[in-house]
This record gives structure tokens, sequence and C-alpha cells, in this order.
């Protein structure tokens, strides 16, 4: 089985994506999660660029990894500045790292007229940086910036910067498609070209600005590439660096390298999703592989087929990366759809029996008016017991009042009075929010509390609205989306109308009796 190593750079090219900034703390959370994924080396930052990634390494210091080796990155010397008395090498050394990644140019492009030095200090630069940090006790891994770029226009002094490191010491030599501009075809060329010319480990640096990243990574692996650098989930610069989610899928399941192992691959999703709430950033639901809808199945057509041989609609077993399969609940399900979720709810219902169609008809009635059962399965669990009459309220509304002040201070205020009959009692209550949706949400938990005690452990955590007519302007129906949880689970529910506040209403009013149904199943 041959075999690929898994190169991490989420915490050093990663961060640069919009959006994201680590603490250091942040960036330990996720070297300990990759080290449990099992990449072989984490690039977690620049000592010589800023103190936090300086503290980092040196906290990371006391308490290593326990297989990943840790990589500080940095690039070569100075023009006209030793190695050793350069500030970002001397950094790097502070940092007691193992292992560190220099980037050098290897574009002449980039030497004349960014650099501005001649071709041959920049040779100077690549064997003076690598050389002293071998001596050092350092494994190098040379990066070889826009070396895609830098083949097609002096491919002889490319391949000579290359060979500079290599002789230097280097223990890889990295190519980089740092403008993400290449194709596929031209990837595979070039690796198979340089391979041979190459004695250390040779890896693959792809960023995605024309979309082509992963498959570009898979490509250079086929024509001898030794080692992928990604970043998890494709975060980083611009349109982001290759995803090793992808990456490592496919290399494992699809041709059979031998880069983590399958129980670690059992872990891709959990490890995909994690990292993703670290970085606060929101993971695409088509994500493949690892995104919630990876193997979700809408149409009536797919599900029956599935149900019969998943093969039929899924190119892997999604247990084998961590995910599983869904079935979604819309008017285009059919039957199967239905029938599926009520035996995970565990209800009584057949094929043929007149509730099936019955529910059926009311879900294409309620989608046909704006509702959208996918994104909210637990607002279809309730529908689907009070169809078959198996719920029992907890509680009957009898009726709120929301109340918007603007005070002569110009702080606007929200309090919502609601009354509710429980358990043969009347409550009448009132509070205030940040809003009128907040304030309604106070209200109700209110008065529920003394009676429904566990709803203390529940809180909205999303919400949505999306305008599902625009052109009725201000009078348009509204659907809106409220995630829920509590210690245990996170669940969604739905509502839908012309009024704002009656769509929130139908939407909490689901979450707050998907909790209480759930607590007291």
């Amino acid at each position: 089985m041959p075999k690929a190593i898994i190169y991490d750079t989420t915490l050093r090219d990663g961060s640069q994506g919009e959006g994201i900034s680590y603490s250091v703390r942040d960036k330990v959370l996720i070297a300990r999660e990759l080290d449990r994924l099992g990449v072989h080396f984490v690039e977690a930052g620049w000592p010589g660029s800023n103190p936090k990634d300086m503290e980092f390494f040196l906290t990371m210091g006391k308490n290593p990894l326990r297989k990943a080796e840790l990589v500080a990155f940095s690039m070569t010397r100075r023009p006209q500045v030793k190695a050793q008395d350069d500030s970002n090498i001397k950094a790097l050394v502070r940092s007691q790292v193992k292992a560190a990644a220099i980037v050098g140019k290897t574009w002449d492009l980039h030497v004349r007229d960014v650099l501005k030095v001649s071709l041959d200090e920049n040779l100077e630069m690549i064997r003076d940086t690598v050389s002293y940090l071998v001596s050092k006790g350092l494994k190098i891994f040379y990066d070889a910036e826009h070396f895609f770029d830098a083949y097609a226009h002096n491919r002889e002094y490319a391949m000579r910067c290359l060979l500079a490191a290599q002789e230097a010491g280097a223990s890889a030599i990295c190519l980089c498609d740092t403008n993400g501009g290449s194709l596929t075809s031209r990837i595979q060329e070039i690796v198979s070209h340089v391979r041979p010319q190459v004695t250390v480990l040779l890896g693959i640096h792809c960023h995605n600005d024309a979309g082509l990243a992963v498959a570009n990574s898979i490509a250079a692996v086929e024509a001898g590439a030794d080692m992928v650098q990604g970043t998890m989930n494709g975060y980083g610069e611009r349109c982001g660096n290759a995803d090793l989610v992808p990456i490592i899928a496919n290399l494992k399941l699809k041709l059979q390298y031998d880069c983590i192992t399958d129980a670690q691959l059992a872990a891709l999703t959990k490890a995909s999703h994690y990292i993703s709430e670290v970085s606060n950033m929101v993971l695409r639901s088509d994500q493949p592989y690892v995104g919630a809808s990876s193997f979700a199945h809408k149409g009536g057509m797919h599900i029956n087929a599935v149900m019969k041989n998943p093969v039929s609609y899924e190119h892997v077993d999604p247990a084998l990366v961590g995910n599983h399969r869904r079935m979604l609940l819309s008017e285009l399900g059919g039957k199967t759809g239905i029938l599926l979720r009520a035996r995970d709810l565990e209800l009584d219902l057949g094929k043929d029996d007149p509730k099936t169609r019955k529910i059926l008809k009311l879900i294409q009635k309620l989608e046909h008016e704006g509702y959208h059962f996918e994104a909210a399965e637990a607002s279809f669990e309730l529908l689907m017991k009070k169809a078959l009459k198996k719920y029992k309220r907890f509680f009957e509304l009898e009726g709120f009042r929301v109340v918007i002040e603007k005070r002569s201070d110009k702080k606007i205020t929200s309090e919502a009075i609601i009354k509710l009959k429980v358990k043969g009692n009347r409550e009448h209550t009132a509070a205030e929010g940040d809003g009128p949706v907040n304030a309604l949400d106070n209200a109700l938990r209110k008065a529920l509390k003394d009676f429904y005690p566990t709803l203390s452990k529940m809180h909205l955590s999303d919400f949505k609205v999306r305008v599902l007519d625009e052109k009725n302007g201000t009078a348009a129906k509204v659907r809106v989306l409220i995630q829920s949880q509590d210690d245990k689970d996170i669940w969604n529910t739905i509502g839908v109308s012309e009024n704002i506040i009656e769509a929130s209403w139908q939407a909490l009013l689901d979450s707050v009796e998907y909790k209480l149904l759930k607590d007291n199943a």
C-alpha cells in the first residue's frame, strides 16, 4: 500500500483566511485535534512575525503533541544578511521547534521585481538559510513559492532553487501553486518531471483560486508527490487552500493510500466540525464527505433506491468518515421519507395507511406556503405526532401582546405579556427583552419555569429570517428558523407568516414544545 504524508497548515496558512483569528488557546485545541486525527505534521505559525505564535510554540514545547510533529514557518534570510543574524531565523531557533518550513523565492520574476536581488543571491539565501537551520538540528521543509509559475517561465532557474535547498540539507521540497491558478493536467505533468530530480520527500501545496486545489493535490500525489499540504475545511487566504478533508478521504478510500488509520478516518467528520467551531466559521452543509448534506437524500426516487441499495446514490459508506445518511422531509420525498421518519420515531405507520397520505398532503400544502421541513426536523416531528394524535399539549396559549417602545433617551425596549393555561393553572406574565422575539421567549419561560424547570437548560443558539416573496415588500411572507440547544441536543424549528412576530412565535413555540416532549418522553 503506497503511503502519503499529511501536512496541515490550518494554524498558519489557514489563519490568513478572512474572518479567522486564533488565540493561543484556539491553536492548542486545534493542534491536539489534528494530532488525534492522525495528521503527520502540524504547521502552526510564524514565531518571527508575532508574539502570539512564539507563545504558542513555547507553550507546546512544555506539553508536546503525542505523535504529530509541530512545524514552525519562516522565510529565507534577508538579502545581504547572514542566516544566523536574521531576526526571523533567530526567532525560529528561539521557538525550540524541531522542524521548520522555509519559504523561498523560486520564480525569477519575484526575485527581480519583489526581492530586487540577483538570481545568484537568491540561491545563496536559500542555501545559507537551510544549511544553518540544519546545523542547529532542525528538520527543514523548503516551500518553493510560486513553483508552477516559475517552472513555466524559467524552468532551469526554478529547478536550481529546488536543488539548492536539497543540497543544503532540506528533508523535503514542497512545490507550491501559490496563486492557485494552475490546471490539473499541468500540475501532474510538472510533478512527474520534477520527481526524478528530487531525492528527498516531495510535497504539494495548492491554493484554490481556480477551484482545483483538491484535484491538483490528488493529481500531484498520483504523479509522485509523497506529502500533501493543506488546511482543514479549506481555510486560507483569498479562495482558500487545498481542503485536507476530501483529500484525506479520497487518498484513503479511492486510491487506497496509507495516510491515516481507519479509526482516524471515522473521526474525520467530528474533526472537521470541531475545527469549524473553534475557528468560529460556519461549516458548509454541502462540504464533501463531512457536511450535513453530504449523504442527504430528498427526492422520493433517490430515497426509495437508497433504501434498497445505498450504492445506488452514495459513492462511499458515510460511516467510513464518521457521517451518516439523512432522508430529507419535503414534498419531493413522497411517502418513503415519511415512513422512514415514522420508523425513527417508533410510530406505527404503513405505506397504504390513509394517515400517511394525509401527512404527505399536509406537508405538500405547508411547503407550498413556505415551510421547509428538511431544515426543521423538530417541527416535523411535532407535526407528525399531532397528525397521528400522539401528542399531548403541555400548555395552552390564551394570548400574547408585544409592545415596542422608543424612549426619550433613544433606547428601544421590547416587552411581551403572555397568558397561558398550564396544568390547570392560569399564568399571566410579562418580560422585557433585547427585541420582541427575545421578550416573548423570556415571558414564555417565566410562565413555565415552575412547571417545567428543565427549560432553564435550553437556549436559542441561532435565529434566521428569510423573506419569501420580496415583490410584496413589507407585506411579504417570511420564514423564521430557530436553532435551540441544551446540554445534550441541538434542534431546529420553523414558522411562516406575513407577520414576523407570528412566524417567530410559531418557531419559538415548537422549540419549547420539542424540548418538553423529549424531556418527558
